[in-house]
């Protein structure tokens, strides 16, 4: 597969305008990335201006904490949808993972596959900075139970983003059946190659111009 359908296109900050949310869709158009990934309050203009597009419009869910409760986290997904959403990006509650409340953290994600249903593509964020590897087997473990999609490193906003090790972690632990989407601090061709080495079928950056130009550039 080449590269740049590979890369969901990413604005996420808060401060993005709807000039930089625009700019991020034509570029998107424009290199045939596989997505834009954008706050749900910019999923209908999104929609709107990918109408007939191959490019899927990603949205994220419970960002950046995860805390939100599953019933916010699941009507967040319903509304997303309903906007035109194709993909959603949720946060796992990462407080529940670490102590040790499993039933509670894939009911959680189970919230969200279950309002997605047939509707939208489910990403899993399990935030692997603030995780030790059990901890990143045991959260891939329970996205995997709960019928997700896909499991994504970072949401670009903790203390770290993705890593190779960690994205070949998550690749064993779920096996070749499941998406692994990395995300976080890629920002150049050869650190989208080494995530893909690693076992990444899908990769989010605010870098993805560079990364398919060659050229050098910042991204989350």
């Amino acid at each position: 597969m080449e590269l740049n359908r590979m890369i969901d296109h990413t604005i996420l900050k808060a401060d993005a305008t709807e000039e930089d949310v625009l700019r991020i869709i034509e570029e998107a158009k424009t290199y045939h990335f596989y997505s834009v990934c954008i706050n749900p309050t910019w999923v209908s203009l999104a929609a709107e201006k990918l109408q007939g597009e191959p490019t899927a419009v990603c949205t994220v869910i419970g960002f950046p904490l995860g805390a939100n409760t599953s019933e916010v986290k699941a009507y967040e997904t319903t509304d997303a949808i309903k906007n035109g959403a194709d993909e959603v990006d949720m946060v796992i509650n990462v407080g529940a993972l670490k102590s040790k409340q499993y039933k509670k953290v894939q009911a959680d994600i189970e919230a969200v596959v279950e309002a997605a249903k047939d509707n939208a593509l489910v990403k899993v964020i399990i935030e692997t900075a603030l995780l030790d590897n059990e901890e990143i087997v045991k959260a891939c473990e329970l996205a995997k139970a709960a019928g997700a999609d896909f499991v994504k490193t970072s949401t670009g906003f903790s203390t770290g983003g993705a890593v190779v090790e960690d994205v070949r972690l998550m690749r064993e632990t779920v096996g070749p059946e499941m998406g692994v989407k990395a995300s976080g601090g890629i920002h150049n061709e050869a650190e989208a190659a080494a995530m893909v080495e690693a076992g990444a079928n899908r990769l989010g950056t605010s870098a993805s111009v560079a990364i398919v130009t060659g050229s050098t550039g910042a991204g989350y």
